[in-house]
């Protein structure tokens, strides 16, 4: 043991023998947390039909677990920090895997969405504290080397998630797209065990516990009107009473971060302007998103009447332009600046999201939402280099979590945007009411993607990336 502690103190300047198997191993588990969203929305409409899950709690499927996930990410990055990236990494791969047995073995929405929420807080820990290991096993070249591939993780486990949520559907049943991380969890969890070394601590102090209850309450409320919205109106009395919670709790929190020992965010960040304009990019990329596949699961299985593994294949593509337009963009931002790209990416959005509603059946949904995914790829970019122009190098790693906490909200909100706005389709299967919904969830997101291009242009500062 004394061996394994004295590589990992020195390993800025010996590079751990094993740094690359290393990698592969929390790449992998990266990989599970990122494809828990997507494949789980192929899986939706069969879970709700066996467990007989309403609306509402199918959405909680997806917005309990991105919600979670937002809510405790700097939280699990400072715990990291104060407490040994090693230990974090195995509590959150523990907790990970145990919840996703959980979900796998649920019979009803209470234990399905317990088990979900807790997915998220294992996502919270695992995720950051396994970065940090790389950032510090790493060094030089090989450290840009090593992130280019973690942050290639994200649109590949997308991609792949839509195809593995068909197959494994289709297949063993949408319990196996939970049971599918145990063996993976607990295969990772034996092998870092072993060669992960222990960092030392990168500081000292106390968790912001306070600050995390905050903000995910906050968000909880807020999550839950917007789904309330769909079943019984956006000026309902308790509706806009959760509105209005949410705003002063998010308040609440505000403050408090002011006056915390050791505040969960920087909000001295959030006033900058390119911070703010990168995270509002991010959460309108990722909440558009997010709830295309949240929908598109819905009329393509329910709606159109094809099967999780047809379902998942249709959705490759939207996939795999995300990926090819992400790249594409990294090349062109330098010369087309973000703000221009981020206007030309919302339009096409807001295009994409219009053919759906003009033309019906299984092709115009598949190719607008392919079209819109060209624009919502290169947002990711825009967001990344946006929100990290006008930090120092000693500010780079906090603002990168508050970027991935907003990505995660937008995940959660997308999905309670687009359920209660087509909430008479997911209700209905069939006939012209459930059409009727799902023109009305792909107006919203039109509405969106429009409003949004024109906020970017004023809110995007003139500099180039």
């Amino acid at each position: 043991m004394s061996g394994t502690k004295t590589t990992g103190t020195h390993a800025a300047q010996t590079p751990h023998p094993q740094r690359w198997p290393i990698l592969g191993l929390l790449g992998l588990a990266q990989l599970m947390l990122i494809l828990d969203i997507t494949v789980v929305a192929i899986a939706l409409p069969h879970m709700g039909a066996e467990l007989d899950l309403d609306r509402a709690a199918l959405t909680w499927v997806v917005s309990g677990y991105a919600l979670t996930f937002g809510s405790l990410m700097l939280l699990g990055g400072r715990a990291a920090d104060l407490f040994g990236a090693k230990r974090i990494v195995l509590a959150g791969l523990v907790l990970f895997t145990a919840a996703s047995l959980a979900a796998g073995l649920a019979t009803g929405a209470p234990l399905l969405l317990t088990a979900r929420i807790t997915q998220g807080a294992g996502a919270a820990l695992l995720s950051p504290a396994a970065l940090s290991v790389v950032v510090r096993l790493f060094d030089g070249d090989e450290r840009n080397k090593a992130l280019g591939i973690w942050s290639a993780l994200g649109g590949g486990g997308a991609a792949l998630g839509v195809l593995l949520g068909g197959l494994i559907t289709a297949g063993p049943g949408w319990a196996w797209v939970f049971f599918v991380n145990v063996p993976v969890g607990l295969t990772v969890l034996a092998a870092l065990t072993r060669i992960l070394p222990d960092l030392p601590r990168a500081a000292s102090g106390s968790l912001d516990v306070p600050g995390a209850a905050l903000v995910a309450a906050a968000t909880g409320a807020l999550i839950y009107a917007l789904i309330r919205a769909g079943d019984h109106g956006w000026l309902d009395a308790l509706t806009l009473a959760f509105f209005a919670a949410a705003a002063a709790v998010y308040a609440a929190f505000a403050a408090w971060q002011r006056r915390a020992e050791a505040p969960l965010m920087n909000l001295r960040l959030l006033g900058r302007r390119p911070v703010v304009a990168g995270t509002f990019v991010i959460a309108v990329a990722t909440a558009l998103m997010v709830g295309v596949f949240f929908l598109g699961s819905f009329y393509l299985q329910n709606h159109q009447s094809h099967g999780a593994l047809t379902t998942g294949l249709l959705f490759l593509p939207v996939a795999l332009v995300t990926m090819a337009a992400a790249t594409a963009s990294g090349r062109v931002i330098g010369r087309l600046g973000a703000r221009l790209l981020a206007a030309v990416a919302l339009v096409t959005a807001a295009t994409g999201f219009l053919v759906p509603v003009l033309w019906s059946g299984t092709l115009a949904m598949v190719t607008g939402v392919s079209i819109a995914a060209a624009g919502l790829g290169a947002l990711f970019v825009v967001a990344s280099a946006t929100a990290l122009s006008s930090v120092g190098p000693h500010e780079a790693g906090v603002t990168s979590g508050i970027v991935s906490t907003f990505h995660e909200f937008g995940a959660s909100a997308g999905a309670a945007a687009v359920s209660s706005a087509a909430a008479a389709s997911i209700a209905a299967h069939t006939g012209t009411t459930a059409a009727a919904g799902f023109d009305d969830a792909f107006l919203v997101a039109t509405g969106i993607a429009a409003t949004s291009a024109v906020i970017a242009l004023w809110l995007i500062p003139t500099q180039r990336a």
